[in-house]
């Protein structure tokens, strides 16, 4: 009897097509309970943020790194708290972006990439400005739904500290 010839399964080797994009909004809340806003060019305010790498990056590596690009503020991955996920639909593409925490007692954001943000700005939850980029509002209102925040539609999923262990 001769034997089969043994295939590998390629399920798991080919990417799926692409169909969303994911990405993380850093809430950075100073000593005082404010948070850093960045005036984009566009006249829009938003969190530090932006694409986690397709580069087995953790949310968390992710959203330190981006805070580190775009304000120059260094945090430990460690000090990072994912606490929500958001999704909605733009384009026919899903659009997940991961709401994470960062509290610093204090620091100097700088604009590191001034073609995109024009300033850094602290500013208190309930003093927000109505011109927020949408995925930020939304992030926000996933933090602090009581704020009333006005943003595009979304679903939000709740991530519990500690993967939710008692």
């Amino acid at each position: 009897m001769s034997a089969e010839p043994v295939t590998e399964p390629t399920r798991n080797t080919r990417p799926p097509a692409a169909q969303a994009a994911l990405g993380v909004g850093v809430i950075v809340e100073d000593g005082r309970g404010r948070v850093l806003l960045g005036r984009h060019h566009s006249g829009t305010w938003e969190l530090p943020g932006g694409k986690v790498d397709a580069t087995h990056e953790s949310i968390a590596a992710a959203a330190a790194r981006e805070l580190r690009e775009e304000t120059g503020l260094a945090v430990d991955e460690a000090a990072v708290e994912v606490i929500a996920m958001v999704h909605d639909v733009i384009g026919g593409i899903n659009r997940v972006s991961m709401a994470a925490v960062v509290r610093l007692a204090s620091g100097d954001p700088e604009v590191t990439e001034p073609h995109l943000i024009s300033a850094w700005r602290w500013t208190a939850p309930e003093e927000l400005p109505s011109s927020l980029f949408d995925p930020s509002a939304q992030i926000l209102a996933a933090w602090r739904p009581e704020l009333g925040i006005v943003h595009p539609p979304a679903h939000v999923l709740r991530i519990a500290p500690d993967g939710g262990r008692a």
